[in-house]
């Protein structure tokens, strides 16, 4: 051993175990703050079928990879010497995992500890995670379980503050990462606003609710008794649209949230990533001949179509049960992932309503904003009609439609698979240059200004009921028009790009989207 060899040995031995204080009280520290709110507290919370706020971070990222930030954070009593005697941690939680190898930015509301209130922590914590997403351009996840603010806590503080966090780039974050918020108790006030402030937010039925505040404010602002579920729970937003998808379970949930992050790439610089794909791009599924019934009065089953044209188990759709006449979901082509729109005629006659507009809206950007290209299967008879539809701003929520896809920057290509009427059948796509006006049709395609049908009986109204048999005279008519409306007579003045063997549309999607990732690698 050499003299410096020597000297380093005796000061590491003179050195050794100088710090164990500061480790101990650090290791202490760390131990009151994973009891969260306490055995009682735990306990009680499991008993109510839940999982804890831990237990949701590891359920939901890959075993082993949470590395959990601002473990020490909250508020410390001590004797008077100043030693340590316990610490009380804040009720927010976060760090970073990773979702199929994948990182993300993972923050929890830690309902244990005061219900989770926005006001019973310290808000730079939760805001740092937030600014961490934005900083190092990740995904960010909020597991939401918080009960708002609380007036006990104004005593506390002396004083109340103007609500607001400055610091936090809520707004921003939407335009750079993929945001996610799942409810998973009662989300008011600042918990409502993290749920929806996201691209995908998911809620527990019977178990989550999403409002601007709970009953006891409703009944002292409008005297209303009301559950909570009653208030704010899946049912109303299925109308409501605010919330995405339901979940019949927080497993259910998390799933959902790995689904969804798994079409959609760490940030808006990068492009998704293309899987696997065992499924034939050539499959032609023969019920699509006749998908598309001759009787225009008949409906059929859109999502059956939609799982013949995409990758096998490759749709996940998003808000199924809100704006019906239209399907939204995300889907792969050979591999790669798309955003997906379909007509569906059983809702409302597939007619455009304010809430199925807000529906579009809402998928045009979220695909804009992170490179998807679109495929829209179109079914559309045109705006919602009627007193209802008209004093419900139908139209507005097409302009806004119009507006928003006339700014869309991704590859978009429509099949016009039944119907295309109207200021709604024309936006079926984006029309303007430099936008690619990319389109098809199948056989069974009819468009216009009106449907030929409301044609005939408005234009030949007195001869019809002129007529010895004025249905016959209608079905003559109709027959007629029908006919000189044929898409094979557009086609030959190529006002559709071709007309499609509907077995031959996955052929043609998939050698699309090939070029259409090839064009998105140009432009980011």
């Amino acid at each position: 051993m050499t003299k410096n060899e020597t000297i380093d040995k005796q000061a590491a031995a003179a050195n050794d175990g100088q710090w164990e204080p500061e480790l101990a009280e650090l290791a202490l520290r760390r131990e009151q703050a994973a009891a969260m709110g306490g055995t009682d507290a735990l306990e009680r919370f499991k008993a109510r079928g839940r999982l804890n706020s831990r237990e949701r971070i590891a359920a939901l990222i890959d075993e082993g990879t949470f590395r959990e930030l601002g473990r020490t954070t909250g508020k410390g009593s001590y004797d008077k010497q100043g030693h340590l005697l316990k610490l009380s941690p804040v009720n927010a939680i976060f760090g970073t995992g990773r979702i199929d190898a994948r990182k993300v930015v993972v923050s929890a509301d830690d309902y244990t500890i005061r219900a989770g209130s926005s006001e019973a922590t310290i808000s730079d914590k939760w805001i740092y995670a937030e600014r961490m997403a934005l900083d190092l351009r990740m995904p960010l996840i909020r597991l939401v379980d918080t009960a708002g603010g609380s007036v006990k806590l104004l005593e506390q503080s002396g004083a109340s503050k103007i609500p607001g966090y400055p610091n936090w780039p809520v707004v921003e974050l939407l335009a750079k990462v993929p945001v996610v918020g799942v409810a998973l108790g009662a989300c008011a006030g600042l918990g409502a606003i993290k749920v929806l402030m996201s691209h995908f937010s998911v809620m527990v039925k019977d178990q989550a609710q999403v409002f601007a505040a709970g009953p006891p404010v409703v009944k002292q602002a409008y005297g209303i008794d009301i559950d909570k579920n009653d208030l704010g729970g899946w049912k109303v937003h299925r109308r409501s649209a605010l919330v995405h998808n339901e979940a019949e379970s927080e497993t259910d949930a998390f799933e959902q949230v790995r689904r969804f992050l798994s079409y959609l790439p760490r940030n808006a610089s990068h492009l998704p990533d293309r899987k696997a794909c065992g499924d034939d791009p050539g499959r032609a599924d023969d019920f699509l001949k006749d998908a598309i019934p001759r009787d225009r009065r008949k409906v059929y089953d859109p999502r059956k179509i939609v799982a013949a044209l995409f990758d096998r188990e490759s749709v996940f759709e998003i808000g199924r049960y809100q704006g019906g006449s239209v399907i939204t979901a995300l889907a792969r082509l050979d591999g790669w992932p798309v955003g997906v729109m379909c007509s569906d005629p059983r809702i409302a006659g597939g007619a455009m309503t304010v809430t199925s507009a807000w529906k579009i809206e809402r998928h045009a950007k979220l695909c804009d904003t992170f490179g998807l290209p679109i495929v829209n299967l179109v079914d559309q008879p045109g705006n919602a009609t009627g007193p209802e539809a008209e004093l419900g701003g139908t139209l507005l929520g097409a302009v806004r439609v119009l507006t928003t896809i006339e700014s869309l920057k991704v590859p978009w290509v429509s099949i016009i698979m039944r119907r295309a009427f109207g200021m709604a059948g024309g936006l079926h796509a984006p029309k303007h240059f430099p936008q690619l006006n990319h389109r098809f049709a199948w056989p069974s395609a009819r468009w216009g200004s009106i449907p030929v049908e409301g044609g005939v009986a408005a234009a030949y109204r007195n001869e019809i009921a002129a007529a010895e048999n004025p249905a016959e005279k209608r079905a003559e008519l109709e027959a007629y028009y029908n006919r000189i409306g044929s898409p094979f007579r557009t086609a030959e003045r190529f006002g559709i790009l071709d007309i499609l063997d509907p077995r031959e549309t996955r052929g043609v999607l998939c050698d699309w989207v090939e070029d259409a990732w090839e064009a998105m690698k140009a432009r980011r």
